[in-house]
């Protein structure tokens, strides 16, 4: 490949290397992209429309005619409509009006053929390839400019770590992103499957304070130190193939996707199994300092009261004046303050482990192949922190995701306790059950104001619908003796 400051020169000697090219390219689009295929008759472009298409939408089979004819073509079925336009027929540039050009950016991704005949009217911001005829292959200059650009030769890099770490050819299929810059893929080659995730590092320092967003991982190795404490445990987290830490890049094992959850409510028996999981964890001492493959040390934040309390400035700021109707006084904020100062006092005794942080249905896999604990496979455990035990008994028995009815949230409870004193008879129950009340009602604010945040603030107002559940988990838990205080602040301000 010849690269220059605006452009690169790729070699396509056979069609392969053009399918994967168009992986490359479909594992990173994003609605508003277009894609511009230039070149002769001949040149490859509709054999690379196709391949993308059908990478896309994974469907080999996708049926992908030339739009010559019909002008555009548009396909839905996927994480969003794609639309294939063909400009070789235009009589003018005006009449990609007509054929519902901008309405079709708007809404999703664009292939455009003779994207020339257009003229000016495609976006500056886009990419560009241009096909070209060499010998029995093909070569293909790409140029742009903006995100896009950044994130093809982002996948680009991909594909040479892929094709270095022994995944050469590998397919590539989108899987998820997430909140965070991450994002995945599952690829296959060679009769193998396995899940890549993309992490770049942050390169901006996060903002200080005390809240967990100063103590979150910004590249991929704490991932690799927590995952490989927890396996080295007896733990399902997924194996680690290929790793290059600077770059943000792991292959690491597929552990499927069948989850814990079904007709949107908990699979019982498998919340059991993952509580099981998190009694393992807190039976036994576990170290803060984690090493790394290269012989460095990750050291898990400790995450403090100071840090709890941080966090609820989420729920004053945010879901306060959602429901309220107004911001909280500043007498207000003093009396909320006020009243979990007490709370967090209560919490500096209490036992601690190794805290998972996002420990509910979104990240945890059943493994039936599997015996045991071992059933439950983990993800997303790169923020792992040392905390009190019974908040990640509360991510789970109140999963924010998935409604727990509160006679299964005391099975799940009670089998926790179960298991803790069969093998620690002097385990301190009582304790534990005021810990968790506090942790589960410190958690349920701080979602709620989350929640509010992403519908306000990031416009994604889907988090709405998961409020009820959470301000049903915050009822229960303020029925404790231990938060009588709070809940009559609650009251007074007709929160509940």
């Amino acid at each position: 490949m010849v690269a220059s400051p605006t452009s690169v020169l790729i070699d396509l000697e056979d069609e392969t290397a053009t399918r994967h090219l168009a992986e490359d390219v479909a594992a990173i689009l994003a609605p508003g992209d277009v894609v511009a295929l230039s070149g002769g008759l001949g040149a490859g472009k509709t054999t690379f429309a196709r391949a993308l298409l059908r990478a896309f939408f994974d469907d080999p089979q996708l049926e992908v005619p030339s739009p010559t004819f019909t002008l555009v073509q548009s396909y839905g079925g996927g994480r969003f409509e794609i639309t294939h336009f063909d400009f070789y027929r235009l009589a003018a540039a005006d009449e990609i009006d007509e054929i519902g050009f901008d309405d079709a950016v708007a809404e999703g991704a664009v292939l455009v053929e003779w994207p020339e005949r257009a003229a000016t009217r495609l976006p500056e911001h886009r990419l560009d390839l241009t096909f070209a005829i060499a010998g029995n292959g093909r070569t293909v200059a790409v140029a742009g400019e903006g995100p896009l650009l950044a994130r093809f030769q982002r996948s680009r890099r991909i594909r040479w770590f892929l094709d270095g770490a022994s995944w050469s050819g590998a397919v590539r299929r989108h899987l998820q992103g997430d909140a965070s810059t991450r994002s995945y893929e599952r690829i296959r080659a060679a009769g193998r499957k396995a899940v890549l995730m993309d992490w770049p590092p942050l390169s901006a320092e996060l903002p200080g304070g005390r809240s967990r967003a100063t103590y979150r991982a910004t590249d991929v190795r704490p991932f690799i130190a927590v995952d490989v404490a927890l396996r080295e445990a007896g733990f399902s987290a997924p194996e680690l193939y290929a790793t290059d830490p600077d770059t943000g890049l792991l292959v690491m094992e597929d552990l499927g996707s069948e989850g814990v959850v079904a007709d949107d409510g908990p699979i019982v028996e498998r919340y059991r199994t993952a509580i099981a999981v998190l009694a393992e964890i807190h039976e036994h001492p576990r170290p803060a300092d984690l090493p790394l493959p290269d012989g460095a040390c990750h050291r898990l934040p400790a995450y403090r009261s100071e840090m709890l309390a941080n966090e609820l400035e989420l729920f004053l700021d945010w879901y306060f004046p959602h429901a309220a109707g107004g911001p909280a006084t500043p007498e207000e904020r003093v009396a909320f303050e006020t009243a979990w100062a007490s709370l967090f006092g209560r919490l500096a005794g209490t036992e601690t482990s190794w805290v998972l942080l996002d420990y509910h249905s979104p990240n945890l896999l059943w493994l039936p192949d599997r015996e045991g604990i071992r059933r439950i496979g983990i993800l997303d455990f790169q923020d792992a922190m040392i905390g009190p035990t019974a908040y990640d008994v509360a991510s789970l028995a109140q999963d924010a995701r998935v409604t727990v009815p509160v006679d299964v949230e005391r099975v799940l409870v009670d089998h926790y306790l179960s298991l803790r004193r069969s093998v620690q008879p002097a385990f301190n129950a009582e304790a534990f059950l005021e810990a968790y009340a506090i942790l589960a009602v410190q958690r349920a604010m701080r979602i709620l104001g989350v929640f509010v945040r992403l519908a306000e603030h990031a416009g994604k107002p889907a988090y709405l619908r998961h409020i009820p559940r959470v301000r049903g988990y915050l009822a229960r838990g303020l029925d404790h003796p231990v938060l009588s205080g709070l809940r009559v602040w609650y009251e007074k301000h007709r929160l509940l």
